[in-house]
Protein backbone atom coordinates (compact mmCIF):
# COMPACT_ATOMS: atom_id res chain seq x y z
CA UNK A 1 0.00 0.00 0.00
CA UNK A 2 1.07 3.43 -0.44
CA UNK A 3 0.75 3.91 3.77
CA UNK A 4 3.78 1.34 3.87
CA UNK A 5 5.64 2.74 1.02
CA UNK A 6 5.51 6.11 2.44
CA UNK A 7 9.02 6.14 4.63
CA UNK A 8 10.49 4.86 1.77
CA UNK A 9 9.89 7.10 -1.33
CA UNK A 10 10.20 10.23 0.89
CA UNK A 11 13.81 9.55 1.40
CA UNK A 12 14.35 9.03 -2.06
CA UNK A 13 12.83 11.88 -3.09
CA UNK A 14 13.58 15.40 -1.70
CA UNK A 15 10.37 17.68 -1.97
CA UNK A 16 10.64 20.12 -4.18
CA UNK A 17 7.27 22.19 -2.89
CA UNK A 18 6.35 24.46 0.12
CA UNK A 19 6.18 21.38 3.23
CA UNK A 20 2.82 21.23 4.35
CA UNK A 21 1.27 20.82 7.59
CA UNK A 22 0.98 16.90 8.54
CA UNK A 23 -2.23 17.35 10.95
CA UNK A 24 -4.95 18.97 10.37
CA UNK A 25 -7.93 18.98 13.42
CA UNK A 26 -11.60 18.85 11.75
CA UNK A 27 -15.29 18.10 12.91
CA UNK A 28 -14.32 14.35 13.05
CA UNK A 29 -11.12 14.69 14.83
CA UNK A 30 -7.15 15.18 14.10
CA UNK A 31 -6.36 13.65 10.24
CA UNK A 32 -3.06 13.34 8.66
CA UNK A 33 -2.19 14.76 5.01
CA UNK A 34 1.49 13.02 3.69
CA UNK A 35 2.82 13.07 0.24
CA UNK A 36 2.80 9.77 -1.24
CA UNK A 37 3.76 10.61 -4.76
CA UNK A 38 6.00 13.58 -6.16
CA UNK A 39 7.37 14.95 -9.28
CA UNK A 40 4.31 14.44 -11.45
CA UNK A 41 3.92 17.39 -14.17
CA UNK A 42 0.24 18.98 -13.67
CA UNK A 43 -1.33 16.02 -12.67
CA UNK A 44 -5.39 16.03 -13.61
CA UNK A 45 -6.72 12.46 -12.83
CA UNK A 46 -6.06 9.36 -11.30
CA UNK A 47 -7.81 6.01 -11.06
CA UNK A 48 -6.83 3.14 -8.85
CA UNK A 49 -6.23 -0.52 -10.55
CA UNK A 50 -7.32 -3.84 -9.01
CA UNK A 51 -3.77 -4.44 -7.80
CA UNK A 52 -4.09 -0.96 -5.34
CA UNK A 53 -1.28 0.64 -7.89
CA UNK A 54 -2.66 3.88 -9.94
CA UNK A 55 -2.89 5.15 -13.59
CA UNK A 56 -2.72 8.94 -13.24
CA UNK A 57 -2.97 11.84 -16.36
CA UNK A 58 -0.65 14.52 -16.71
CA UNK A 59 -1.94 17.42 -18.58
CA UNK A 60 0.78 18.03 -20.69
CA UNK A 61 -0.02 14.35 -22.21
CA UNK A 62 1.22 11.75 -20.42
CA UNK A 63 -0.71 8.73 -18.52
CA UNK A 64 1.68 7.37 -15.89
CA UNK A 65 1.24 3.76 -13.78
CA UNK A 66 2.57 4.18 -10.27
CA UNK A 67 3.45 1.13 -8.19
CA UNK A 68 2.10 0.84 -4.94
CA UNK A 69 5.18 1.51 -3.81
CA UNK A 70 5.37 5.15 -5.42
CA UNK A 71 7.24 4.65 -7.88
CA UNK A 72 6.12 6.37 -11.77
CA UNK A 73 6.77 5.01 -14.68
CA UNK A 74 7.75 6.20 -18.03
CA UNK A 75 4.82 7.59 -20.25
CA UNK A 76 2.20 4.65 -21.39
CA UNK A 77 2.31 4.64 -24.90
CA UNK A 78 -0.41 4.96 -27.40
CA UNK A 79 -2.13 7.90 -25.63
CA UNK A 80 -4.00 9.88 -28.16
CA UNK A 81 -2.69 13.34 -29.04
CA UNK A 82 -3.92 16.36 -27.03
CA UNK A 83 -3.69 20.09 -26.97
CA UNK A 84 -1.62 21.16 -23.96
CA UNK A 85 -1.97 24.72 -23.52
CA UNK A 86 -4.30 26.33 -21.26
CA UNK A 87 -6.85 23.78 -19.37
CA UNK A 88 -6.15 21.22 -22.29
CA UNK A 89 -4.43 18.49 -22.09
CA UNK A 90 -4.75 14.99 -20.97
CA UNK A 91 -7.61 15.18 -18.27
CA UNK A 92 -9.11 12.49 -16.92
CA UNK A 93 -9.08 8.56 -16.73
CA UNK A 94 -11.24 5.77 -15.53
CA UNK A 95 -11.14 1.80 -15.89
CA UNK A 96 -14.27 -0.03 -17.77
CA UNK A 97 -15.91 -1.65 -15.24
CA UNK A 98 -15.13 -4.97 -16.41
CA UNK A 99 -11.67 -3.98 -16.72
CA UNK A 100 -10.55 -7.46 -15.41
CA UNK A 101 -11.74 -9.22 -18.10
CA UNK A 102 -11.20 -6.96 -21.16
CA UNK A 103 -8.59 -4.27 -19.95
CA UNK A 104 -10.24 -1.07 -21.45
CA UNK A 105 -8.81 2.14 -20.03
CA UNK A 106 -11.12 5.72 -21.17
CA UNK A 107 -9.05 8.76 -21.27
CA UNK A 108 -10.12 12.45 -21.67
CA UNK A 109 -8.69 15.00 -23.13
CA UNK A 110 -8.72 18.28 -25.93
CA UNK A 111 -8.54 16.75 -28.98
CA UNK A 112 -7.40 18.95 -31.65
CA UNK A 113 -9.55 20.23 -34.50
CA UNK A 114 -8.89 19.76 -38.27
CA UNK A 115 -8.64 23.42 -38.36
CA UNK A 116 -5.73 25.39 -37.01
CA UNK A 117 -6.09 26.27 -33.48
CA UNK A 118 -9.67 24.62 -32.44
CA UNK A 119 -10.42 21.76 -30.45
CA UNK A 120 -12.65 20.37 -28.03
CA UNK A 121 -13.21 17.67 -25.05
CA UNK A 122 -12.98 13.97 -26.12
CA UNK A 123 -13.13 10.46 -24.88
CA UNK A 124 -11.20 7.64 -26.10
CA UNK A 125 -10.26 3.83 -25.20
CA UNK A 126 -7.76 1.76 -25.13
CA UNK A 127 -6.76 -1.65 -23.74
CA UNK A 128 -3.92 -1.91 -21.07
CA UNK A 129 -1.19 -4.12 -21.80
CA UNK A 130 -0.52 -6.41 -18.71
CA UNK A 131 2.86 -4.50 -17.85
CA UNK A 132 1.19 -1.20 -17.97
CA UNK A 133 3.23 -0.23 -20.57
CA UNK A 134 1.08 0.73 -23.68
CA UNK A 135 -2.69 1.43 -24.70
CA UNK A 136 -3.41 -0.61 -28.11
CA UNK A 137 -6.55 -0.70 -29.93
CA UNK A 138 -7.70 2.96 -29.32
CA UNK A 139 -10.56 4.14 -30.21
CA UNK A 140 -12.27 7.94 -30.28
CA UNK A 141 -15.74 6.84 -28.61
CA UNK A 142 -17.10 10.61 -28.02
CA UNK A 143 -15.69 14.02 -29.78
CA UNK A 144 -17.29 16.91 -28.45
CA UNK A 145 -18.27 19.51 -31.03
CA UNK A 146 -18.47 22.04 -32.43
CA UNK A 147 -14.47 22.51 -32.36
CA UNK A 148 -13.72 25.66 -31.01
CA UNK A 149 -10.62 28.65 -30.99
CA UNK A 150 -10.49 28.43 -27.28
CA UNK A 151 -7.77 26.51 -24.64
CA UNK A 152 -10.68 26.90 -21.82
CA UNK A 153 -13.54 24.95 -19.82
CA UNK A 154 -13.36 21.39 -21.27
CA UNK A 155 -15.23 19.51 -18.55
CA UNK A 156 -13.81 16.09 -18.73
CA UNK A 157 -14.77 14.36 -15.71
CA UNK A 158 -15.47 10.37 -16.64
CA UNK A 159 -17.66 8.00 -14.18
CA UNK A 160 -19.41 5.16 -14.60
CA UNK A 161 -22.93 4.08 -13.10
CA UNK A 162 -23.91 0.57 -11.88
CA UNK A 163 -25.64 -0.28 -15.19
CA UNK A 164 -21.90 0.75 -17.13
CA UNK A 165 -23.29 3.87 -18.50
CA UNK A 166 -20.21 6.35 -19.10
CA UNK A 167 -20.96 9.73 -17.93
CA UNK A 168 -18.60 12.72 -19.53
CA UNK A 169 -18.91 16.38 -18.35
CA UNK A 170 -18.20 19.38 -20.96
CA UNK A 171 -17.63 22.36 -21.05
CA UNK A 172 -19.14 25.66 -22.57
CA UNK A 173 -15.46 27.20 -23.46
CA UNK A 174 -16.06 30.07 -21.49
CA UNK A 175 -15.79 32.66 -24.51
CA UNK A 176 -19.40 34.76 -24.34
CA UNK A 177 -19.70 33.84 -27.98
CA UNK A 178 -19.64 30.14 -27.46
CA UNK A 179 -21.39 29.86 -24.21
CA UNK A 180 -24.72 30.31 -24.78
CA UNK A 181 -24.34 27.06 -27.07
CA UNK A 182 -24.78 25.27 -23.56
CA UNK A 183 -29.08 26.09 -23.76
CA UNK A 184 -28.53 24.34 -27.39
CA UNK A 185 -29.46 20.68 -27.57
CA UNK A 186 -27.72 20.76 -31.54
CA UNK A 187 -24.04 21.49 -29.86
CA UNK A 188 -22.37 19.47 -27.00
CA UNK A 189 -21.22 22.50 -25.03
CA UNK A 190 -21.83 22.34 -21.32
CA UNK A 191 -23.29 19.13 -21.98
CA UNK A 192 -23.27 16.05 -19.50
CA UNK A 193 -22.79 13.12 -21.65
CA UNK A 194 -24.50 9.25 -21.54
CA UNK A 195 -22.79 6.61 -23.83
CA UNK A 196 -22.00 3.28 -23.71
CA UNK A 197 -18.49 2.36 -23.45
CA UNK A 198 -18.22 1.94 -27.06
CA UNK A 199 -19.44 5.30 -27.55
CA UNK A 200 -23.54 4.18 -28.94
CA UNK A 201 -26.03 5.72 -27.57
CA UNK A 202 -28.42 4.61 -25.44
CA UNK A 203 -32.49 3.92 -26.27
CA UNK A 204 -33.83 5.62 -23.05
CA UNK A 205 -31.36 8.82 -23.13
CA UNK A 206 -33.84 11.74 -22.61
CA UNK A 207 -33.34 13.91 -26.13
CA UNK A 208 -33.45 10.37 -28.34
CA UNK A 209 -36.57 11.27 -30.51
CA UNK A 210 -36.27 15.01 -30.09
CA UNK A 211 -35.88 16.34 -33.37
CA UNK A 212 -32.87 17.80 -34.26
CA UNK A 213 -31.32 17.44 -30.57
CA UNK A 214 -27.97 15.32 -30.48
CA UNK A 215 -29.11 12.02 -28.99
CA UNK A 216 -25.94 11.77 -26.26
CA UNK A 217 -27.08 14.17 -24.17
CA UNK A 218 -28.22 13.72 -21.03
CA UNK A 219 -28.73 17.13 -19.63
CA UNK A 220 -27.85 20.85 -20.43
CA UNK A 221 -27.06 24.38 -19.44
CA UNK A 222 -24.07 23.96 -17.46
CA UNK A 223 -20.87 26.11 -17.41
CA UNK A 224 -17.90 23.88 -16.54
CA UNK A 225 -18.11 20.78 -14.24
CA UNK A 226 -14.63 18.90 -13.44
CA UNK A 227 -16.13 16.89 -10.77
CA UNK A 228 -17.98 13.98 -11.09
CA UNK A 229 -19.15 11.04 -9.04
CA UNK A 230 -22.19 8.54 -8.52
CA UNK A 231 -24.26 9.12 -5.16
CA UNK A 232 -23.81 5.33 -3.45
CA UNK A 233 -27.26 4.68 -2.27
CA UNK A 234 -28.79 6.12 -5.52
CA UNK A 235 -26.37 5.77 -8.05
CA UNK A 236 -27.90 9.33 -9.71
CA UNK A 237 -24.95 11.22 -10.92
CA UNK A 238 -24.00 14.70 -8.89
CA UNK A 239 -21.33 16.93 -10.38
CA UNK A 240 -19.86 20.37 -8.80
CA UNK A 241 -19.78 23.07 -11.42
CA UNK A 242 -17.00 25.88 -11.98
CA UNK A 243 -19.84 29.30 -11.90
CA UNK A 244 -18.14 32.65 -13.22
CA UNK A 245 -17.04 35.34 -10.45
CA UNK A 246 -18.96 33.59 -7.85
CA UNK A 247 -21.73 30.83 -8.32
CA UNK A 248 -20.12 27.79 -7.84
CA UNK A 249 -22.75 24.74 -8.03
CA UNK A 250 -23.02 21.38 -6.50
CA UNK A 251 -25.79 20.10 -8.59
CA UNK A 252 -27.23 16.43 -8.63
CA UNK A 253 -28.48 15.80 -12.50
CA UNK A 254 -31.39 14.62 -13.90
CA UNK A 255 -32.24 13.07 -16.87
CA UNK A 256 -33.25 16.24 -19.47
CA UNK A 257 -32.49 18.66 -17.02
CA UNK A 258 -31.36 22.50 -17.86
CA UNK A 259 -28.89 23.85 -15.34
CA UNK A 260 -29.29 27.52 -16.43
CA UNK A 261 -26.04 28.47 -17.77
CA UNK A 262 -25.68 31.31 -19.11
CA UNK A 263 -29.08 32.82 -18.36
CA UNK A 264 -29.20 32.48 -14.53
CA UNK A 265 -26.50 32.43 -11.88
CA UNK A 266 -25.82 33.16 -8.37
CA UNK A 267 -22.27 35.07 -9.83
CA UNK A 268 -21.17 37.80 -12.05
CA UNK A 269 -18.80 38.06 -14.70
CA UNK A 270 -14.91 38.50 -14.29
CA UNK A 271 -15.15 42.56 -14.63
CA UNK A 272 -17.80 42.75 -12.03
CA UNK A 273 -20.75 43.27 -14.45
CA UNK A 274 -23.47 41.67 -13.21
CA UNK A 275 -25.04 38.55 -15.33
CA UNK A 276 -28.82 39.63 -15.89
CA UNK A 277 -31.37 36.30 -16.31
CA UNK A 278 -33.51 37.27 -19.69
CA UNK A 279 -37.33 38.01 -19.27
CA UNK A 280 -38.69 35.17 -20.70
CA UNK A 281 -36.67 32.49 -18.38
CA UNK A 282 -37.33 29.00 -18.55
CA UNK A 283 -39.86 27.88 -15.76
CA UNK A 284 -38.14 24.44 -15.37
CA UNK A 285 -34.94 24.96 -14.87
CA UNK A 286 -33.65 22.63 -11.85
CA UNK A 287 -32.05 24.55 -8.89
CA UNK A 288 -28.22 23.63 -7.33
CA UNK A 289 -28.28 21.87 -4.30
CA UNK A 290 -25.49 23.96 -3.15
CA UNK A 291 -23.94 27.07 -4.16
CA UNK A 292 -20.72 28.89 -3.20
CA UNK A 293 -19.91 32.79 -3.43
CA UNK A 294 -17.10 33.65 -3.47
CA UNK A 295 -15.81 30.67 -5.70
CA UNK A 296 -13.45 27.91 -4.00
CA UNK A 297 -13.07 26.56 -7.74
CA UNK A 298 -14.33 23.14 -7.86
CA UNK A 299 -12.45 19.99 -9.04
CA UNK A 300 -12.94 16.87 -8.43
CA UNK A 301 -15.88 14.92 -6.32
CA UNK A 302 -16.04 11.61 -4.55
CA UNK A 303 -18.55 9.98 -2.21
CA UNK A 304 -16.95 8.51 1.00
CA UNK A 305 -18.21 5.05 1.73
CA UNK A 306 -14.96 3.66 3.46
CA UNK A 307 -14.66 2.83 6.98
CA UNK A 308 -11.46 4.69 8.46
CA UNK A 309 -13.39 7.67 9.09
CA UNK A 310 -17.27 6.38 9.93
CA UNK A 311 -18.33 9.77 10.44
CA UNK A 312 -17.82 11.49 6.84
CA UNK A 313 -19.76 7.87 5.10
CA UNK A 314 -22.04 9.06 2.69
CA UNK A 315 -20.54 12.87 2.85
CA UNK A 316 -18.63 14.32 -0.13
CA UNK A 317 -15.40 15.55 -0.74
CA UNK A 318 -15.12 18.15 -3.11
CA UNK A 319 -11.22 19.57 -4.37
CA UNK A 320 -10.68 23.42 -4.09
CA UNK A 321 -8.27 25.03 -6.80
CA UNK A 322 -8.70 29.04 -6.01
CA UNK A 323 -9.85 28.19 -2.60
CA UNK A 324 -6.66 25.64 -2.00
CA UNK A 325 -8.25 23.28 0.04
CA UNK A 326 -10.64 19.86 0.43
CA UNK A 327 -14.24 20.53 1.27
CA UNK A 328 -16.25 17.92 2.90
CA UNK A 329 -19.65 18.68 1.70
CA UNK A 330 -22.22 17.09 4.86
CA UNK A 331 -24.82 15.17 3.57
CA UNK A 332 -27.96 13.31 5.16
CA UNK A 333 -28.79 11.03 2.31
CA UNK A 334 -29.01 13.36 -0.60
CA UNK A 335 -30.00 16.36 1.66
CA UNK A 336 -26.84 19.14 1.65
CA UNK A 337 -26.58 19.77 5.61
CA UNK A 338 -23.56 22.12 5.05
CA UNK A 339 -19.89 22.34 4.22
CA UNK A 340 -16.44 21.96 6.09
CA UNK A 341 -13.38 23.37 4.46
CA UNK A 342 -10.90 20.87 5.92
CA UNK A 343 -7.51 22.41 6.09
CA UNK A 344 -8.13 26.33 6.31
CA UNK A 345 -6.50 29.22 5.59
CA UNK A 346 -2.66 28.74 4.72
CA UNK A 347 -2.74 25.21 3.22
CA UNK A 348 -0.57 25.80 0.09
CA UNK A 349 -1.94 23.65 -2.74
CA UNK A 350 -4.36 23.73 -5.62
CA UNK A 351 -6.68 20.54 -4.94
CA UNK A 352 -7.28 19.10 -8.56
CA UNK A 353 -8.75 16.04 -7.70
CA UNK A 354 -10.17 13.92 -4.90
CA UNK A 355 -11.30 9.69 -4.58
CA UNK A 356 -11.40 7.04 -2.01
CA UNK A 357 -8.83 4.83 -2.11
CA UNK A 358 -9.25 0.96 -2.01
CA UNK A 359 -7.74 1.10 2.11
CA UNK A 360 -10.24 3.49 2.98
CA UNK A 361 -8.00 6.68 3.13
CA UNK A 362 -8.55 10.24 0.47
CA UNK A 363 -6.21 10.72 -2.23
CA UNK A 364 -5.73 14.45 -4.02
CA UNK A 365 -3.91 15.55 -6.47
CA UNK A 366 -2.33 18.96 -6.20
CA UNK A 367 -2.23 21.08 -9.41
CA UNK A 368 1.47 21.73 -9.91
CA UNK A 369 4.68 21.15 -11.50
CA UNK A 370 5.77 19.04 -10.11
CA UNK A 371 2.35 17.75 -8.55
CA UNK A 372 1.87 15.81 -5.77
CA UNK A 373 -0.57 12.88 -4.55
CA UNK A 374 -0.98 13.26 -0.82
CA UNK A 375 -2.93 10.56 1.56
CA UNK A 376 -5.60 12.27 3.95
CA UNK A 377 -6.31 9.37 6.85
CA UNK A 378 -6.73 9.94 10.73
CA UNK A 379 -3.91 10.90 13.02
CA UNK A 380 -2.77 7.94 14.16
Amino acid sequence: MFRQALAGLVCATALTTPAIAQTYETEAGAVALDPVVEGLQFPWGMVFLPDDSMLVTERSGNLRHVAADGTISDPITGVPEVVFEGQGGLLDVALDPEFESNRYVYVSYAEPGDEAGTNSTAVARGVLSEDRGQLSDVEVIFSQQPKLPSTLHFGSRLTFDNDGYLFITTGERSDAEFRVQAQDLDSHLGKVIRILPDGSVPEDNPFVDTQGALPEIWSYGHRNMQGADMHPQTDQLWVAEHGPRGGDELNKVVPGGNYGWPLLTEGTEYSGDPINPPQDLPDDLVEAERTWVPSPAPSGLAFYTGDLFPQWQGDAFMGALAGTDLIRIDLEGEEVLGDEFLFGDGFPHRIRDVTEGPDGALYLITDADPGQILRLSPEQ
